[in-house]
């Protein structure tokens, strides 16, 4: 029977001194190092959360296509930076121009 696939994410090492304020951290509220930190990372995707749906948005809107087509090819690893001619393609759409020529 082969092993269960661990999924939880790998971060690399934080260094000396995070590693000292996460433990110290962790340990002043009573918690193990992993759950600390998750739960620091938590805290700070939330308060990030309003920008992220902004680019997120951003992206969508650039590439013409809805909030939600843009979120799961983030999720899926679909993702992909536009190309020089697509982006020069965009130049032509009048949401992104605002009539004169830009090079």
């Amino acid at each position: 029977m082969p092993a269960a696939k661990d999924e939880r994410p790998r971060i690399s090492s934080l260094g000396e001194w995070y590693e000292d304020l996460l433990k110290v951290d962790a340990i002043i509220n009573g918690r193990s190092e992993a759950l600390q930190a998750s739960s620091l990372l938590c805290a700070k995707l939330q308060e990030r959360e309003p920008k992220i749906v902004q680019r997120v948005r951003y992206l969508a809107a650039k590439r013409g296509i809805t909030f939600e087509e843009m979120w799961l090819q983030l999720l899926k690893g679909n993702y992909r930076k536009l190309t020089e001619l697509e982006l020069k393609e965009l130049q032509d759409l009048q949401s992104f121009t605002d009539g004169n020529d830009r090079k």
